[in-house]
């Protein structure tokens, strides 16, 4: 029994493995799990037909096997997951994969976007190193209403 690749604490053939193999994927986050296993395994065929025939002819089948056989997979981290459930027909799935290649370490940051297509979950694009909105500043004028609500100016409340 082999532990599964993409950090379920499941075995292989208890987790990934089937759905590589054929059985439909129930999430998108499953999908997603599965398709990391798949780069871990060098199951190359598996990631060209999880994939939207919107998006296929960018695949470059000739990097994925490269860089599937060269790299040292670390693990798998599911950051957040937005729909893509049994009953929803798309849904995200942000994720990093953590590999070293050539001697360096590497991680891989993405918000994959997933939709589904004949009944099956498919892979249809994603993000790469998405980054969070950007924070917005307010300045408070020294004689504006304290924000804490206590009917003070700034200066003599939170800001002094």
């Amino acid at each position: 029994m082999t532990q599964c690749p993409c950090g379920s604490d499941q075995t292989l053939d208890g987790c990934c493995g089937p759905i590589i193999k054929g059985t439909p994927a129930p999430t998108a986050e499953t999908l997603m799990r599965a398709r990391y296993t798949a780069f871990v395994l060098g199951e190359i065929d598996y990631l060209v037909d999880t994939l939207s025939e919107d998006i296929r002819g960018d695949f470059d089948r000739i990097e994925a096997e490269n860089t599937a056989g060269d790299a040292k997979w670390q693990g798998l981290d599911v950051r957040a997951v937005t729909d893509g459930g049994e009953d929803d027909e798309i849904g995200l799935v942000e994720f990093v994969a953590r590999f070293s290649l050539g001697g360096q370490q590497r991680a891989h940051h993405e918000i994959a976007e997933f939709r589904r297509e004949e009944g099956r979950w498919m892979c249809v694009g994603g993000t790469m190193d998405p980054k969070g909105k950007p924070r917005k500043v307010v300045k408070i004028g020294r004689n504006a209403p304290c924000p804490c609500g206590s009917g003070k100016k700034y200066k003599k409340c939170c800001g002094a």
